[in-house]
């Protein structure tokens, strides 16, 4: 185990950090305590009762307060760390490691009683971490920080691995046998290739030429890059050939493709594994149905020991500033990786500083490549006052000859100094299209224009975060089949359908919003160009965006508007000048997460970091098969497919809505799950609007008659 340890050190670090760890970890299993408990529980002491069978023995601290003692302050604090929680997690250094180990002396002279022999306790001589810059400042510590975690992560994934080895051969030999990265990239050069058969035209021709330089660059050093790849210009295609390409050209171990949000992630799952086969592409999301996943593939998901994962940016952010073992077991594994930042613009603002901040230290320090992949690139570039990335170049030929080239769409900009328009009025131009989408800020802004449809004898489709992901899911499906099909279609969305949803349009109407926002509601609007020029047009909403990023974002583009009415929607510059002003805008470290870190505060740190603000709660709702997955588990108690399977009837609700539900009997607290929307009120949820509760809640009537 130590070994294995030492070999997922050995891309960061000395390896024999990783080894004493492996070693040390368990000391504290030579305590009498602990051999009474292990004897008792596998029935070697016949005559043990319960009691020491299930009794907790602290096995953890032994080691622990070894490593401090053989290699002093200082070179001994990491292993410290990383052996103290490989049960139980990280903790504060200050405020709970050091005085923990202080009191736990004793647990190392309980250990040593049992005479570990001294080979196993010998400390070696180690070399100082080039993965942590020098000096004492802020920069090196939070550097420390994030490398204890990987040390951690080292240990705790080692040590689950040889225990499934001894226990479990079987299982253990699953996790083997993955085609290699240049078998991968061959595997999409012939896919590239027969896609491309027999296909004409400039938008073809201009992804040929993206996916050609991605050929060339592929040669470049591990470092940080921008991909600004136009929407429709095959940016999926062109990010993982570039990433397969240099993987097999620097000896690099995995690729690490990261959408923003779930809604796209199986969408671009499928298309990678359409191309490099099922067995290759690991999804790891919370929306994942499990029916479509191997257990071959739900083992690799634990640690991302597969060559290419497809995971949210909230499993990768969250992870690497998690203090949990399940968490933080895979980070190990994101050095010497090429990982791909999806809709880099998505990365959320006041948690950018800690963000960059660790993403630049994995291509610093742990031999990793940094892609940020979008069509409308933020300035994300090191620069005065801004902490952002070091960043090596662009990918993409020429990104605003590509932005010219691929521009399938005319921007009608809403008059200077005009009013809202109301929803009837909008509702009026939409109805004008024989096929349009129309999007909007919130939920309810989604319902007022559906309803001024309705008053006009249309019945738009609904989509918005109301609805849980199975049924968004089906819903998308119907709406690519009817636009398939040519007939009239009106849609009525929230952003949600403007994350990577490959829907095309002829017509799309979108509140005005920031540029970001605007530039992918763009990218549902003639996305194949069929058509001449797609147009969107910009209203002015009655209503604000949502607080935070959304509305600020908004402010920057009234600004950039008032300054330049003919803003050029496709134009890299004018989204780099966007992002700036809105950075400037905004504290990008609004929690003090870089001051946590630096401090060493693990615990507090994974406390604090959030993508998804906790101002949300979850509630399952009783759609398509969620009933039978409740009752399964209502009489069978947990069990993990079928919670994950219960995952896609999630809606997402504001804790007041909640506790609204809860005060009217509406809710169900179902054991092992939460809340769930109870039978008599299931009619809250509709097929065309999602969690539809209205004021004043009530049961159906005939959920009282038996």
């Amino acid at each position: 185990m130590a070994r294995l340890a030492g070999d997922f050190t050995e891309p960061f670090c000395d390896r024999r950090w990783g080894e004493l760890a492996g070693r040390w970890h368990d000391v504290g299993k030579y305590s009498a305590d602990f051999q009474e408990m292990i004897r008792a529980a596998t029935g070697l002491d016949e005559f043990a009762d319960d009691s020491a069978a299930n009794a907790r023995v602290d096995h953890s601290s032994a080691g622990a307060v070894h490593a401090m003692r053989a290699l002093g302050k200082g070179l001994g604090d990491p292993i410290a760390c990383a052996v103290a929680g490989h049960h139980s997690g990280l903790v504060d250094r200050e405020a709970e490691l050091l005085p923990r180990l202080a009191v736990k002396a004793n647990r190392l002279a309980d250990a040593l009683r049992g005479q570990p022999s001294p080979e196993l306790l010998a400390p070696v001589e180690l070399s100082r971490p080039t993965c942590v810059r020098p000096g004492g400042d802020e920069a090196a510590r939070r550097d420390w920080e994030l490398w204890v975690r990987m040390i951690f992560s080292a240990l705790v994934d080692a040590d689950s691995l040889d225990t499934e080895a001894f226990t479990d051969p079987a299982t253990a030999q699953l996790r083997s046998g993955y085609p290699a990265m240049a078998e991968l990239a061959d595997r999409l050069e012939v896919h590239l290739g027969r896609l491309g058969q027999g296909r004409t035209g400039a938008v073809v021709e201009r992804r040929r030429s993206v996916q050609e330089a991605m050929r060339q660059e592929a040669s470049r050093p591990p470092g940080i890059y921008t991909l600004t790849v136009p929407t429709g210009g095959g940016k999926t295609f062109a990010s993982a050939l570039f990433a397969l390409h240099h993987a097999r050209r620097h000896g690099l171990e995995r690729v690490v493709i990261v959408p923003p949000f779930t809604s796209i992630i199986e969408q671009t799952a499928g298309v990678l594994r359409a191309a490099l086969g099922d067995e290759s592409v690991i999804e790891h999301h919370s929306a994942l149905d499990p029916d479509r996943e191997s257990r071959r593939a739900a083992l690799a998901a634990e640690n991302w020991d597969a060559p290419v994962i497809v995971t949210t940016a909230v499993q990768l952010l969250e992870s690497l500033f998690a203090r949990k073992r399940s968490r933080c077991r895979k980070l190990h594994n994101l050095a010497r990786s090429v990982i791909v930042i999806d809709e880099a613009q998505t990365l959320p603002p006041e948690l950018l500083a800690p963000v960059l901040d660790v993403l630049g230290a994995l291509a610093r320090g742990y031999g990793a490549t940094l892609v940020l992949s979008t069509a409308t690139q933020p300035a994300l570039a090191r620069r005065p006052g801004f902490p952002g990335l070091t960043v090596g170049g662009e990918l993409a030929p020429d990104p605003s000859g590509l932005a010219d080239a691929l521009r399938r769409v005319e921007v009608a900009w809403p008059p200077a100094g005009g009013d809202p328009e109301n929803w009837p009025a909008l509702a009026a131009r939409v109805a004008a299209e024989p096929r349009a989408l129309a999007i909007v800020h919130r939920k309810a802004d989604a319902r007022e224009l559906v309803a001024a449809m309705d008053a006009l004898g249309l019945e738009p489709i609904h989509l918005s975060g109301h609805m849980c992901a199975a049924h968004r899911s089906t819903v998308i499906a119907g709406i690519k089949a009817r636009l398939r099909e040519g007939n009239p279609l009106h849609v009525v969305s929230t952003q949600l359908v403007e994350a990577g949803v490959d829907l095309d349009f002829p017509v799309v109407f979108r509140a005005l919003a920031g540029l970001d926002s605007l530039a992918q509601a763009a990218g549902r609007c003639n996305r194949e160009g069929t058509l001449e020029r797609g147009r969107l047009e910009v209203f002015l909403a009655p209503t604000s965006p949502p607080r935070g990023a959304p509305e600020a974002g908004l402010q920057v583009t009234l600004e950039m508007l008032g300054k330049s009415p003919g803003l050029d929607l496709f134009s890299p510059q004018v989204h780099a000048e966007f992002s700036r002003r809105l950075y400037a805008s905004r504290d990008l470290d609004r929690h003090g997460i870089q001051a946590l870190r630096a401090a060493h505060r693990f615990r507090a740190v994974a406390d604090t970091f959030r993508i998804i603000e906790d101002g949300a709660a979850e509630l399952v709702i009783r759609w398509g098969e969620a009933g039978e997955l409740l009752a399964a588990l209502t009489r069978g108690g947990p069990n993990r497919r079928l919670l994950r399977r219960l995952q896609r009837f999630v809606v997402r609700v504001p804790r007041r809505l909640l506790e609204s539900l809860r005060a009217a009997g509406a809710i169900e607290e179902v054991p092992d799950v939460g809340p769930a929307l109870s039978v008599a009120f299931r009619h809250l949820y509709s097929e065309r609007f999602g969690l539809d509760v209205g004021e004043h809640p009530a049961a159906e009537p005939e959920a009282f008659v038996v």
